[in-house]
């Protein structure tokens, strides 16, 4: 009887080794695009007007922490709201927002 308990656990301790060690694979692709994407920060004074003035009109009395841009020139926002409710926000230089 030991036996059959120590052969059991054996054969369900090599199935979760196995698996454990393979990396996350997202179906979809689209967290692969998010996570490839390299962004530079940069400072809140070189950011393009248009942002600029989308910030200040959807997000009225928001304050930006920090700016990044990547390749493509789309922008990445931290910025906290007047309530204090961290939001992160993405927006292309024409100060269109996108879902990300």
């Amino acid at each position: 009887m030991k036996k059959l308990v120590f052969a059991t656990a054996l054969a369900i301790g090599s199935l979760t080794i196995g698996t454990a060690a393979s990396p996350i694979i997202f179906h979809d692709g689209i967290m692969e695009d998010i996570f490839l994407q390299d962004y530079t920060e940069v400072a809140a004074s070189d950011l393009p007007t248009p942002i600029v003035n989308a910030l200040a009109t959807d997000y009225e009395g928001a304050m930006l922490n920090k700016a990044y841009v990547d390749d493509e020139n789309n922008y990445k926002l931290e910025i906290t709201s007047q309530e204090g409710a961290s939001t992160v926000l993405y927006a292309d230089s024409d100060g269109n927002w996108l879902e990300m």
